[in-house]
């Protein structure tokens, strides 16, 4: 039970759309990313995401509409909708998924992460 601080853990990270776990709670992974450019189109069928932007903005793309995120604003995406994540700047997110998440809901990309390294 330490305080964890996210900037120092930011700065840990050199790469974009690979999620690094810090925390775990209630089988859900508390993670962060940097994100920039267009990830993919995809959808959770059994899961939710929560997306915190932290530094940068987030435009989430859905079907029917685009949300954008700036720092101090967090969106959930509920189970089965289809969104697509874009970044046109470097932006740093905090993620809460469950452990069990496939985070391109299955899509085959070289995007897909099959584990999360810890930090």
């Amino acid at each position: 039970m330490n305080p964890i601080d996210l900037l120092t853990k930011f700065d840990l990270i050199q790469d974009h759309w690979n999620p690094r776990i810090i925390a775990q709670l209630n089988g859900q992974d508390v993670k962060l990313a940097k994100l920039e450019g267009e990830f993919v189109w995809h959808a959770h069928a059994d899961q939710d995401e929560l997306f915190y932007v932290v530094k940068g903005k987030l435009e989430m793309q859905f079907r029917d509409r685009t949300e954008v995120l700036l720092p101090g604003q967090l969106l959930v995406v509920p189970r089965g909708v289809e969104h697509c994540p874009v970044a046109d700047e470097e932006t740093w997110v905090l993620l809460f998924e469950p452990h069990s998440i496939d985070h391109t809901g299955g899509v085959d990309t070289p995007l897909r992460r099959r584990s999360f390294e810890k930090l």
